[in-house]
């Protein structure tokens, strides 16, 4: 039942590709009425809208580069400010350790959520994807198969697997992501802010996370966030 909002929390999600970061961050914004900052999203948005530091990024954007990490924490400061007093589920940022450092400095969080998928698992549910490119819609083997094998339920059409979906490709996307990540996860360990959340599927995590979040705060009313 909706109520007013114990504490403010500030909290980041962490998760491979294909872990359900997605669907679980969607719930947690549901349940709870966090507001949800995608630091892709938010990359965008500041290059739109031609703020300062979005006018600095888009000069490596363009070139293919990666964003450098005091311009990125810039950005990601400018939207967490503009928010006001309300609570956020910071997701995609930090990718660093000096960006977790310099968050911290200027809005430390509460907790970090991260989840444990085991890399097999995603790779066994990734390769299952099959495209129909000139619509973009999406079928898995698995869960939403196409009526006929290779073929677009709509237009008859053939059904390709996207390079980005091979095996080959997903497990050295997982590997860079686990080398990045390691040394953030290790960092938000030490401060006590991590709780890590293993398993094979989302609907098996998400009420953890959900019982979890449950015991830091109160289910807020929409009338707090608009």
């Amino acid at each position: 039942m909706p109520g007013n909002i114990s504490k403010i929390v500030k909290a980041i999600i962490i998760g491979a590709p294909g872990s359900g970061k997605g669907t679980i961050s969607s719930r947690i914004v549901k349940d709870f009425g966090m507001k949800h900052l995608s630091s892709g999203d938010m990359l965008r948005g500041q290059i739109l809208q031609k703020t300062e530091a979005g006018l600095n990024a888009k000069k490596y954007t363009d070139k293919g580069d990666l964003v450098p990490d005091e311009i990125m924490v810039k950005l990601i400061l400018n939207e967490i400010h503009s928010l006001g007093n309300v609570s956020w589920l910071l997701d995609g940022f930090p990718r660093t350790v000096a960006q977790a450092i310099d968050l911290h400095k200027s809005e430390p969080v509460n907790m970090v959520i991260s989840l444990n998928v085991p890399f097999e698992v995603i790779i066994d549910r990734i390769k299952g994807r099959w495209t129909h490119l000139p619509s973009g819609r999406v079928y898995n083997t698995e869960f939403n198969p196409p009526k006929t094998p290779g073929i677009d339920d709509v237009t008859g059409e053939p059904l390709v697997q996207r390079d980005d979906d091979k095996p080959e490709t997903v497990r050295q996307r997982l590997e860079t992501y686990n080398r990045q990540t390691k040394p953030v996860l290790e960092y938000y360990k030490n401060m006590h802010l991590l709780t890590e959340f293993k398993g094979k599927y989302t609907n098996e995590i998400w009420p953890r996370v959900r019982e979890f979040l449950s015991t830091q705060m109160i289910t807020v009313s929409s009338i707090d966030y608009k």
